[in-house]
């Protein structure tokens, strides 16, 4: 009865988490925050400077300016803002799902520093004047013409104002009213041009004891609202002087979801389909446990109210393949253990014990790359690093519990005793228990890694020469969040070519750098603009290529300033996960692996640069996301390794020569290797999906990861190893190796 009640428990549990999924996956998906790139939207940095000599920008200045964008940003009627505080003097807006980017960047940029003034400059009155909340768009009652009228708090001040512009000779009696007046403004020179920078200038002939002030102008119902709704939000205490932004249209956003996520299902789809073929009743153990894994990540980021991003779902699915990753080294473990001739209980219990160390060493390394890229990564990369982090923790979860519990079910039942095959084990690969153990083989036959590691070293240096010599001379070709300009997606539903794109820029006086054609039939030109477009330029281009293809394009800007910490942060961000890397390895290895592995990483990373120097594809900021998650990665792929190696020296107590420590090394390779390949072939299946079925807008950032999975498979499997055996080896004579005295992790047995 308990072997019976152990399967109907397994069903049960099934069904309680296939249920709980169906009934509130649709409502969990509708409710996660889309980011500007899946429906469109703008974001925009500020820098923020003092409104005088004697003010300084301090927290509690910034805190008080987003309060104030907030406000202004509900007028718009806008519920899901993103408003941060960035640095000492930055504030970032991110405004997902708005139409109307024009009107949304008027209203945040506009200081709102109101203020009444005669015709000598001299001011009069100032926003502080106004009572608060008063200012309303109307008409006036004798041209209908749309205005704005307000109420100030102390009537008689007013007329004391106005009785002294009346008393000035025409046409000097005027009343000029300004918004945001700054320090050299002239209305004498302003009322020469067509659209002056002052709002308006009424005569004003005699003295007006009233609180009512009626604001008349050139305005539009639209515009007369919009100036209404600025002065309720009460003006800035600051100067914000824009030094970068980005636009998505809203079709773009809603092409590039629908893109992504089909890809997202095919990738995931055949990931499943390869375990179970591989692994088969275990793999399709950990394919249940795998469904529930992507449904907790997508649970967990909607209750964080996190923003989800095109890259945001791209570290989702690089999560999938890290969560295949500690199903596989678990599986390959109880396979090796089934091939000795243990039985199937046996087996699952040490397969479980012997892969928890690996998995926790590799989770770990990869979390302290995402954490660190979570620190110094802006909006966007920031939020593929909040992905990222919760995919490493449930993954763990889900494959060290979830697993181990369904698949422990059927063990502890004895239903699976006489089926080793049912875990991918082949009955002629099973040995007598009683049988001397083989040395492993690969394929059936004998290979040694090891005696072929001078062709490895020298092909490996070849190619970084080569490396070197193609960065020297084609360099990388960098996006503009790294060399300042401006970069203009323009989409169509039609086939796009350079000569269209380039007259429609040229129609508009600009003059493009370079258009790059993309998409299965070129509906897609990028455009880069060695200079920063000002507002109206990046206005007038929304506004013709929406017209003229019915489809909003995407724009961003970007300061010198912004690509030059781009830089620093990423430098940073390479450099602090390694230092917390070699100290991780160091405690839990020792620091020779470190250092190797630390190797290896920049291998992995000089790979990725090459690739990109040759290709002279785009390098923008997620592809810093992209060099940063493979340092996790490739890590993850020589922690792998590197437990083998400390295991089968610790089997054999002490080596003490470059013999032993060669035939240890090799064994090891040879032991990870098939769990290495599915691995890879795993993460890999997903990256493609993503590059051939994905958004064209992270087209560069699936194949920088696939460059970096190929690299890091290479350097983890046939580089790191090797490296540390010639480095350790000479000294293995007078410091014999003895990891005897290791404590290993011990995990919960089902």
């Amino acid at each position: 009865m308990k072997k019976r009640g152990r399967i109907v428990s397994f069903f049960l549990v099934c069904l309680v988490l296939a249920g709980t999924i169906g009934t509130t996956v649709i409502g969990i998906t509708k409710d996660i925050n889309l980011g500007l790139d899946l429906q469109g939207g703008f974001e925009v940095l500020y820098e923020v400077a003092p409104v005088d000599e004697n003010q300084e920008v301090t927290r509690g200045l910034l805190e008080g300016t987003v309060e104030t964008l907030n406000d202004r940003v509900n007028r718009l009627g806008i519920s899901e803002a993103v408003i941060n505080i960035e640095g000492e003097d930055r504030i970032r807006v991110q405004l997902a799902g708005i139409e109307n980017q024009s009107e949304a960047r008027d209203l945040l940029s506009t200081s709102a520093q109101l203020s009444f003034r005669d015709v000598n400059d001299n001011e009069l009155l100032d926003g502080n004047d106004v009572k608060e909340g008063s200012a309303a768009q109307d008409f006036d009652p004798q041209t209908n013409a749309p205005i704005v009228t307000l109420q100030l708090k102390d009537a008689a001040k007013f007329g004391e104002v106005t009785t002294e512009i009346s008393q000035m000779n025409p046409p000097d009696n005027k009343l000029v009213i300004w918004m945001d007046y700054q320090e050299g403004d002239s209305y004498k020179a302003e009322a020469m041009e067509a659209e002056p920078k002052f709002v308006s200038a009424p005569n004003v002939g005699e003295p007006l004891h009233t609180s009512n002030v009626m604001i008349s102008g050139s305005f539009t119902v639209e515009s007369a609202k919009q100036l209404a709704d600025i002065i309720n939000s009460g003006s800035l205490p600051v100067h914000m002087t824009e030094i970068f932004s980005t636009s998505v249209g809203a079709q773009f956003g809603e092409q590039a979801l629908n893109e992504t996520l089909i890809a997202g299902i095919v990738g995931i789809g055949l990931i499943l389909l390869y375990l179970i073929v591989v692994y088969r009743f275990s793999g399709s153990i950990a394919a249940i446990n795998l469904t529930f894994y992507v449904y907790l990540v997508l649970l967990v980021f909607e209750l964080l109210n996190g923003v989800l991003t095109l890259s945001g779902i791209a570290a989702l699915i690089l999560g999938v393949g890290m969560a295949v990753d500690a199903n596989v080294i678990t599986f390959e473990r109880i396979k090796e253990e089934l091939r000795t001739g243990k039985s199937v209980k046996a087996a699952f219990k040490a397969g479980n014990k012997n892969s928890l160390s690996t998995i926790m060493d590799a989770n770990i390394t990869t979390l302290i790359a995402a954490v660190v890229l979570f620190i110094f990564g802006t909006s966007s990369v920031k939020g593929f690093a909040t992905m990222l982090i919760i995919s490493i923790i449930i993954s763990f979860l889900t494959a060290v519990l979830g697993t181990r519990i369904l698949l422990g079910l059927w063990v502890q039942s004895g239903y699976l005793t006489k089926r080793k095959t049912w875990f991918g084990v082949k009955q002629s690969q099973i040995k007598d228990i009683a049988e001397e153990e083989e040395k492993p083989k690969l394929f059936k036959r004998n290979v040694n890694f090891v005696q072929h590691r001078k062709k490895f070293f020298t092909g490996t240096i070849i190619l970084i020469i080569i490396g070197g010599i193609a960065l020297t001379v084609f360099q990388i070709n960098p996006g503009i969040d790294f060399t300042s300009g401006s970069r203009v997606e323009v989409v169509s539903d039609t086939s796009l070519t350079n000569e269209e794109v380039e007259a429609g820029f040229k129609e508009l006086g600009l003059e493009a750098k370079s258009i790059v054609l993309s998409g299965a039939n070129n509906e897609l030109a990028v455009t880069r603009f060695d200079n920063v477009l000002s507002e109206a330029e990046v206005e007038e281009v929304q506004a013709y290529f929406s017209e003229k293809y019915g489809q909003d394009p995407s724009v961003s800007v970007v300061s010198p300033i912004v690509g030059q910490e781009l830089v620093k942060n990423a430098i940073y961000a390479v450099a602090i996960a390694s230092v917390f890397m070699i100290i991780y390895v160091t405690i839990r290895f020792e620091f020779f692996f470190a250092i190797t592995a630390l190797i290896t990483l920049l291998h992995d990373v000089f790979i990725i640069l090459f690739v990109f120097s040759i290709t002279q594809l785009e390098f923008d900021i997620t592809i810093v996301a992209a060099l940063l998650t493979i340092v996790g990665y490739s890590i993850n792929n020589t922690i792998v390794i590197f437990d083998r190696i400390r295991e089968n020296i610790r089997k054999k107590k002490r080596v003490k020569s470059f013999k032993d420590l060669a035939e240890v090394v090799n064994t090891s390779i040879i032991q990870s290797f098939t769990r290495t390949m599915n691995t890879s072939i795993t993460t890999l299946i997903a990256i493609l999906a993503f590059l051939i079925l994905g958004a064209s807008s992270i087209g560069s950032f699936a194949i920088a990861l696939a460059v970096g999975i190929v690299a890091g498979t290479y350097s983890s499997l046939l580089l790191a190893s090797q490296l540390w055996l010639v480095w350790r080896g000479r000294s293995v004579k007078d410091k014999p190796l003895d990891f005897t005295k290791k404590k290993r992790v011990e995990g919960p047995q089902v």
